[in-house]
């Protein structure tokens, strides 16, 4: 199973001016993607937002993509509007800036990588109940690249 899908296609991104604790009428709330412990200052960072339990890490199947340039920051801020309900996010930093997730033989990724809830499972990719959060207003999620 491959921890990511290669994407080339990144979808609109709307930024939240809502205040903290605000839900929007839509059905939506303001979350914050907090990065921290990037490994590189200046490769681009690439998450990928799962709403579909089934979908998670499958190619092609992500809810939403977003690429984000650190620009000289170990630490990045996406504010975003979510539909509310459960969200997994799993990210990829693309150091060689070749727009994909380089692997191994094995299929790992050779770039560094991480999941929402800072989960790290040995020998298999995670799980969507193991990654997921929960959106019903606002909310930051903060994930360490770091293991």
């Amino acid at each position: 199973m491959m921890f990511f899908e290669v994407a080339l296609l990144a979808l609109g991104t709307t930024l939240s001016a809502a205040p903290l604790g605000a839900t929007t009428s839509a059905g939506t709330s303001p979350v914050s993607v907090v990065v921290t412990d990037l490994p590189s200052t200046k490769a681009t960072l690439k998450l990928y937002f799962y709403n579909v339990k089934e979908n998670f890490l499958k190619r092609g199947n992500y809810t939403m993509l977003k690429y984000v340039k650190p620009a000289g920051s170990k630490q990045i801020t996406l504010p975003i509007d979510l539909p509310n309900g459960e969200w997994a996010v799993a990210l990829t930093q693309d150091m060689n800036e070749n727009d994909l997730v380089d692997r191994n033989f094995l299929g790992i990724p050779t770039e560094p990588y991480a999941f929402s809830n800072n989960v790290w499972p040995t020998m298999r990719a995670p799980e969507f109940d193991e990654c997921k959060f929960k959106v019903n207003g606002a909310k930051v999620v903060t994930i360490s690249m770091k293991k």
